[in-house]
């Protein structure tokens, strides 16, 4: 498995998004852990979870027990970066609100790493802006997480560029990570992607092929994802993945997945390289 890297830590250069797991539609665990285990045979040493996956209002944080029982089971759980988010809520009625208080922030902190089982999170990312917190107080309640050694690296979520900048001002030049929405169909974080790329900072794609219920139309909704799939024998998801790999070396796809198959055919992009004309033609798709 090729790496990448996020702050001072390698990691697989393709990731599991492990919300379906987890979520209204979630598999039964079995087939959950099946998922996290074939993932690290596969190479996988990064997982991205949130303690706002779950799907009911009694279970708070479902996603993060199901992958720390998932890591425990298998030999390689421990090599893993942890990547989990705090500051979204489900009230569990299926929607989804806000809580960027620092007070919130950091009690989340304290549940997720009681959940995790670990003294310190790897990761930990400010899940989404609360326009009733001012940004800085909550990007300066990770900092204080990240000072008090509660969480080893910080990052952010959903965030535009300016907040990009303000975050890693607060954070002391610390920011290693931007999780933002990018796909095909979505590409409104490109001027996101372009600033990560110019400072370094990691840029983890979330629904990278289009989200839980669409991925399976990529290739129909985007041709020419699908005629170069044909032309390679491979999936368009496979090439879609390639084609974020390419953009630049601080992308780090997340795909989501709650079976084995799919997500062993993720990581098999990261051995599929595209042609110069066949990336400009997926940019103009």
């Amino acid at each position: 498995m090729q790496t990448r890297r996020i702050g001072d830590v390698d990691v697989s250069s393709i990731g599991l998004g492990a919300m379906p797991m987890s979520i209204e539609g979630r598999p039964d665990e079995e087939r959950s852990i099946a998922t996290v285990h074939a993932a690290l045979d596969a190479g996988v040493t990064l997982i991205d979870t949130a303690d706002a996956y779950h799907r009911d209002a009694d279970e708070v944080g479902h996603n993060e027990t199901l992958i720390a029982k998932a890591l425990a089971s298998h030999e390689r759980g421990g090599d893993v970066l942890v990547a989990t988010k705090g500051g979204h809520l489900r009230p569990g009625d299926g929607s989804w609100t806000l809580d960027g208080s620092p007070r919130h922030l950091k009690e989340a902190c304290e549940a997720s790493l009681t959940r995790l089982g670990v003294e310190a999170i790897g990761l930990y990312q400010f899940h989404r802006p609360d326009p009733r917190v001012p940004y800085e107080d909550s990007v300066g309640a990770v900092r204080d997480l990240l000072d008090e050694g509660k969480i080893l690296m910080a990052g952010i979520s959903n965030a535009n560029p300016e907040q990009i900048r303000l975050a890693n001002e607060v954070l002391g030049g610390r920011l290693v990570s931007v999780q933002n929405q990018f796909s095909p169909a979505f590409r409104s974080s490109e001027p996101e992607l372009r600033l990560c790329d110019e400072h370094g900072i990691a840029f983890l794609p979330w629904s990278p092929l289009g989200g839980i219920s669409r991925a399976g139309e990529l290739g129909s909704a985007h041709a020419p994802f699908a005629r170069i799939a044909e032309k390679y024998g491979v999936s368009p998801q496979r090439v879609c993945l390639a084609w974020m790999l390419a953009k630049s070396p601080v992308v780090v796809p997340i795909p989501g997945s709650s079976r084995p198959e799919t997500i062993r055919d993720s990581l098999a992009a990261t051995d599929l390289v595209l042609g110069a004309d066949e990336l400009a033609e997926l940019d103009a798709a």
